[in-house]
């Protein structure tokens, strides 16, 4: 896989169009190791101009590509570096690349003049590239197009390689930077191409042995890995040997898994919890449909009782019982004494053998609607009261005459 990967990428470094040179990519799963600390070699000639060692990746896992000074293929042209940036899911790395300006390369220190932002390096002039001695190794005397401005170089033994991702840098292109991205761009030259060629074959460069500090750090020209060499002084920070390709597939491996596992554990949680939604739901249903129904009351079926209850309280009213302060006493009752009428008008007493039974009396018999009302008893009310009637017996009335005043029976007044 790794062989296929450095195949497409020769191949695209060759047919790739140039405006478009600054999108090609490969993409790793292993950050790439520290920036060594190396001192740059000496400018071979004018027209030289610094192009940064930076970590490939090729078969056997990262290499180092030394720094080296390369002829601009253009007067007028500046190299931008390439860098690994964070895609997402891996590493990509987005090739450098020639233009009349230096474009974003990740923010990435990689020193000598490039800081981060831009190149300070030096600048054309009139077809000559002048050199800033400040950040440049120019001890030629044959090389006139000097001057020396201070830089501040922030490279530090632990240079991050990359930008994003976990520890990466967090850069993002200017305003300047973007619009250089859009100009025309050329590719890497013929002989930077052999360059990176030779490094690839070089077991010495690769990073699993040298462990980040490679002993052909940078050279004076492209390709030339005996003569004009600087070792590196020391890794940019303690290396982490890159993984086998064993190692890589059951990481890979590994993390596909647990991906699969986080997916069916996430997916029986959430059957889990409709599942449950769904239960609680029913219940809740249940219960509402049960809080609906009436509950049986045990009372309310002998219920029935209380219409029956009302007529007792109708009769009661319809059969008062007689009242004790108006209820003639049986014993006062004088069953033969003179009708009341009489003794109104005055008249004697009748006599004691023509005297109404009391039995006889119509007005004494039980009235019909009474005893409709189921009243055994003569109504109290309409009963004369003998003791209100001595009244008239008291003024002294006149002895009874026999027969001459006494009424005859059918001519006494009805009542």
């Amino acid at each position: 896989m790794h062989k296929i990967r450095l195949l497409l990428l020769t191949l695209l470094i060759l047919t790739i169009p140039v405006a478009s040179f600054a999108q090609f990519v490969v993409s790793v799963g292993i950050a790439p190791p520290a920036l060594p600390v190396y001192e740059q070699p000496m400018v071979p000639a004018a027209g030289y101009l610094w192009t940064p060692g930076y970590w490939a990746y090729g078969d056997q896992g990262y290499f180092w590509v030394p720094g080296t000074w390369v002829m601009a293929p253009e007067v007028g042209l500046l190299w931008t570096p390439g860098y690994w940036g964070w895609g997402g899911d891996a590493y990509a790395w987005n090739g450098g690349y020639w233009g009349p300006h230096v474009g974003f390369y990740g923010g990435v220190n990689y020193g000598f003049g490039y800081g981060g932002v831009g190149y300070e390096g030096g600048y054309w002039n009139n077809g000559a590239f002048n050199y800033n001695r400040s950040v440049n190794n120019i001890s030629n005397t044959n090389i006139t197009n000097i001057y020396n401005k201070t830089v501040i170089n922030n490279t530090t033994v632990n240079n991050v390689s990359y930008n994003g991702g976990t520890g990466g840098i967090s850069a993002r292109p200017t305003a300047e930077e973007e619009t250089a991205a859009h100009e025309r761009h050329a590719p890497p030259t013929a002989t930077q191409t052999e360059h990176i060629k030779a490094a690839s074959t070089n077991h010495e460069l690769l990073a699993s042995v040298n462990q980040g500090k490679p002993p052909i750090a940078a050279t004076s020209k492209p390709g030339e890995f005996t003569k004009g060499v600087v070792p590196a002084k020391e890794a940019g920070a303690p290396y982490k040997a890159a993984e086998s390709k064993a190692t890589e597939n059951k990481a890979a491996e590994n993390k596909a898994a647990e991906s699969k596992a986080t997916e069916n554990q996430a997916a029986e949680n959430k059957a889990a919890e409709s599942k449950a939604t769904e239960n609680k739901a029913a219940e809740n249903k249940a219960a509402t449909q049960r809080a609906a129904q009436p509950v049986p009351r045990p009372p309310a079926e002998s219920k029935p009782s209380k219409p029956s209850a009302a007529p007792p309280a109708s009769a009661a009213h319809a059969q008062p019982a007689p009242r004790p302060q108006t209820a003639p006493k049986p014993e006062a009752r004088p069953e033969t004494a003179p009708r009341p009428a009489t003794a109104a008008h005055a008249q004697p007493a009748p006599r004691p053998q023509t005297a109404p039974k009391p039995e006889a009396r119509p007005e004494t018999a039980p009235r019909p609607a009474t005893a409709a009302h189921a009243q055994p008893a003569p109504r109290p009310q309409t009963a004369p009261k003998p003791e209100a009637r001595p009244a008239t017996v008291a003024h002294a009335a006149p002895a009874p005459q026999p027969a001459k005043e006494a009424p005859k029976p059918e001519e006494r007044p009805r009542q």
